[in-house]
């Protein structure tokens, strides 16, 4: 008797001491693996950004977008949030060094990023191969959602895709400006070069001719040949979708460039920056530049993003894509709540599918971000895309189409 009293306390004692650590008995049976979070751990979020260099304004501005959007939101299933930020460099060898960082994390669930499409194609095959996901928030190159190009299956972005943005651009040069010779300029990223090209073909379909297309290196110190050719073909609009180094001296040399007088200069969201302006003082008045309408209405904007982004930032915004990166973090973080994603312990232990993160984030329908409402589709475009053409006008990027 003694012995049956004893067993059935050591029985109960460790059925009690089960249930102190949660009771049930998660077991991961997502195809491609979990991650599990520990009930006095965070959720841990990666970012990939151009937070160095030249293009510094680009990533911050996004990077404060996602910090924003953890901070408003605080947790997530009873868990904290944390991000661990990497630099993407705006560059190939930035993409792959930071995926392969963040890969080498288990516990971290998705990454928001990367900047810049060049650092956005072997960054998703880094992400993707390793079971990961990601949702950039500038990106626009149409190879990253193109399956006959550089799409890979964990990745998403709520930025345009640059099919839209080049079709705009063409419609506005020929309907709006009159003309019809023009002249593309890119750096062989796939950013620049795909938006040229996207240009180039429906300013062609609405009854242009594209006069020149060419390249130059991102780090070009001088462009008076380049132009010079560009020149000696015959344009009546130059478009130069490139980053800021390359823009700025683009629109400093070609003032001096014989045959180039009365020419219109245009540009693209890769520009849109103070500091683009600052280095082209009295040279890029009255030049013209796509990109993402930020003429956001809504009151979760005016109201409680921006006053947080300030907060964060000492400053105003500095790019055109923060509230994309917004849209981006909350996006997985809705994503995390989608049922069938986490398991949950009494204790607060989660199991997270990887497989059921990527179909939650593919599933996205209907979901009002700051950008508009965001909806993916089977290859991972989920923006709202709505474009808008700025002039430079005293100095600052002023919309004036459509």
């Amino acid at each position: 008797m003694k012995r049956r009293v004893l067993f059935f306390l050591l029985v109960m004692t460790a059925v009690l001491a089960l249930s102190a650590c949660g009771g049930e008995s998660l077991e991961c049976t997502d195809e491609i693996g979990c991650v599990e979070v520990a009930p006095d751990e965070p959720i841990v979020l990666a970012s990939s950004l151009v937070i160095s260099g030249p293009n510094t304004e680009l990533g911050l501005d996004s990077q404060y977008g996602v910090e924003v959007a953890l901070e408003l939101r605080e947790e997530v299933l009873g868990h904290p949030l944390e991000l661990q930020a990497e630099d993407d460099g705006c560059s190939a060898e930035g993409g792959q060094t930071s995926a392969t960082k963040i890969v080498s994390n288990p516990q971290i669930v998705a990454m928001v990023g990367t900047s810049c499409s060049g650092a956005g194609v072997p960054a998703a095959k880094i992400i993707s191969d390793a079971g990961y996901a990601m949702v950039s928030p500038s990106n626009t190159s149409p190879a990253l959602t193109d399956p006959a190009q550089a799409f890979q299956p964990g990745y998403l972005r709520t930025a345009h895709n640059d099919l839209v943005q080049g079709r705009a651009m063409a419609e506005f040069a020929i309907n709006e400006l009159g003309v019809t010779k023009a002249a593309a300029i890119h750096d062989g990223d796939p950013y620049t070069e795909g938006l040229a090209s996207a240009f180039s073909g429906p300013f062609e379909e609405l009854g242009g001719e594209i006069v020149a297309f060419e390249a130059e290196a991102p780090d070009a110190s001088n462009v008076e040949p380049l132009l010079t050719s560009v020149a000696a073909a015959g344009p009546e609009f130059i478009y130069y979708p490139v980053f800021i180094p390359l823009g700025s001296l683009i629109t400093n040399t070609a003032k001096d460039i014989p045959g180039l007088e009365g020419v219109i200069l245009a540009a693209a969201d890769g520009v849109q920056s103070p500091s683009f302006l600052e280095n082209t003082v009295g040279t890029s008045d009255g030049m013209y530049a796509s990109g993402p309408d930020l003429g956001f209405d809504n009151t979760l904007y005016q109201d409680e993003f921006l006053p947080k982004y300030q907060e964060l930032a000492g400053g105003d915004t500095t790019a055109p894509f923060h509230a994309h990166a917004f849209d981006a973090t909350n996006m997985v973080l809705d994503a995390l709540e989608a049922e069938g994603v986490a398991q949950q312990a009494s204790d607060g232990t989660l199991l997270i599918g990887r497989q059921a993160l990527r179909d939650a984030l593919y599933a996205t329908s209907g979901l009002e971000g700051i950008t508009g409402t965001i909806t993916c589709d089977e290859n991972g475009d989920c923006a709202d895309p709505k474009i808008t053409v700025s002039e430079v006008q005293n100095n600052a990027f002023v919309p004036i189409w459509p």
